[in-house]
């Protein structure tokens, strides 16, 4: 069983020449990445085919999540990725972005292969969402480096290519989660953002 690798980067030099980003993982994403992190575990188990095949459609993917958050930013002016998260559950893979702005989240779906926007927009408010989540978000202000710079300081520790991005609370400040797929193995990557405070 392989263990997955943490690294805790300070992002300090880098913050100065970046605006804020980071991002709130649901659930589904926890879920998502427990399926994605069985692949290391054992070959023989039937729980594992379908991360095999998650990752096998993310090899084929011609689209970086660098590239999705891009994309979907551009569909709202003025908005930053929050959350990001590769999805072969529908008929295309895809990368579900949530990008946040004037007090609302959008997620949008971007096809893995073409980076066309796939199926409906979704738009929540942020008075919708919990507590927790709601000052996730608000904390996003805060945080002065991108999540697409996140994403590519991860990309090149580990190795690899991004999966997905979160941003994650650990004793009240926000810490970027960047998951790596790196040849046949998942990394997890927290880079430290400084400053970045729940309120």
């Amino acid at each position: 069983m392989s263990k997955t690798i943490l690294y805790l980067i300070p992002l300090l030099p880098l913050v100065a020449c970046s605006p804020s980003q980071a991002i709130v993982w649901s659930d589904a994403t926890t879920l998502l990445l427990q399926d994605l992190a069985a692949v290391q575990v054992d070959n023989e188990d039937a729980d594992n085919d379908a991360a095999r095949r998650e990752l096998e459609l993310f090899r084929e993917a011609k689209v970086s999540l660098r590239r999705a958050i891009a994309i979907a930013q551009q569909l709202h002016a003025g908005s930053r990725a929050a959350d990001v998260t590769f999805d072969s559950s529908s008929v295309s893979a895809v990368y579900k972005v949530r990008t946040t702005g004037k007090a609302r989240i959008w997620e949008n779906a971007i096809d893995g292969k073409t980076g066309e926007v796939a199926g409906h927009e979704t738009v929540l408010s942020l008075e919708n969402l919990d507590t927790e989540d709601r000052n996730n978000f608000v904390a996003l202000e805060s945080v002065r480096l991108k999540l697409s710079d996140a994403v590519l300081i991860a990309e090149k520790a580990a190795d690899g290519k991004a999966i997905g991005a979160s941003l994650l609370n650990k004793d009240g400040k926000l810490h970027f989660l960047v998951l790596i797929v790196s040849g046949n193995h998942l990394k997890e990557i927290i880079l430290e953002t400084p400053g970045a405070r729940r309120p």
